[in-house]
């Protein structure tokens, strides 16, 4: 079983306590897709970003400087979105974060695909930005079928989905037959919907992460455990691919 999560928009260096182990799979993806972005201006890469000057200052200097084999984090300790603060990776037991080594995957519109403890650097690229590489129209024609075959495991072909839409598609349109690809929505029924917050499922999903990582699951039928937050298993609005977690079941 392996379990697909997005990345988050901030990040900070953070290699004080642990180490990074190994570059990423496709670093020489990511420093075709550097090259990309340093050649293009400062008011091209901000309505790239789609944000302030302030962040986007920030980050126009840090890909002018960007070196992708120094000063590395864990990329799991990298990401400081609401997802990540839920999960709280830095306290994870020795052996929770030993068992995420191979199972947890980053999807990243840079690096394309992220185990845990992949060498990365602060960087901001967002699946859905509008750059072309490589003579392709955009990220998701780059990275093509890449990404879903870095995250699929042989031995076991359930993917566990815990990442927003922008980055789940980059693996779910290549789904092949024999795949089990699970989505895990958290939120509220409401006339036989599930309504999911963008903010509260963010930090479920983290919740999540942590459950799996310290209980050790790698049989999906075990995340119905999962009751954080209020959330519990709502058996009348899943499916075999869809797993509901609602607060009012």
């Amino acid at each position: 079983m392996r379990v697909i999560i997005s990345p988050a928009k901030n990040m900070r260096v953070e290699n004080d306590f642990f180490g990074a182990e190994k570059l990423p799979v496709f670093i020489e993806n990511a420093k075709e897709i550097c090259s990309v972005i340093r050649n293009l201006s400062y008011e091209e890469t901000k309505a790239l970003w789609k944000c302030n000057d302030k962040i986007a200052m920030l980050n126009f200097k840090r890909f002018a400087d960007m070196d992708l084999e120094k000063n590395l984090s864990p990329a799991i300790m990298a990401y400081d979105g609401l997802q990540y603060m839920k999960m709280k990776p830095s306290v994870f037991s020795l052996d929770a974060l030993d068992f995420i080594v191979d199972r947890v995957c980053i999807l990243s519109a840079f690096y394309g695909v992220l185990f845990p403890f992949d060498g990365i650097v602060p960087y901001r690229l967002e699946m859905a930005a509008d750059l072309a590489v490589s003579g392709k129209k955009d990220l998701y024609d780059y990275w093509g079928d890449k990404i879903y075959n870095a995250v699929t495991d042989e031995k076991d072909r359930t993917i566990v989905n815990l990442a927003s839409k922008e980055y789940s598609k980059a693996v779910e349109k290549h789904l092949k037959h024999g795949d089990r690809f699970i989505t895990c929505g958290f939120g509220t029924v409401e006339n036989g919907k599930l309504k999911q917050k963008a903010a509260v499922a963010k930090m479920a999903r983290g919740e999540m992460v942590r459950f799996i990582a310290e209980n050790q699951i790698n049989d999906p039928e075990k995340l119905k455990n999962f009751d954080e937050m209020g959330f519990s298993f709502d058996i009348s609005h899943s499916t075999d691919s869809f797993y509901c977690f609602s607060d009012n079941s």
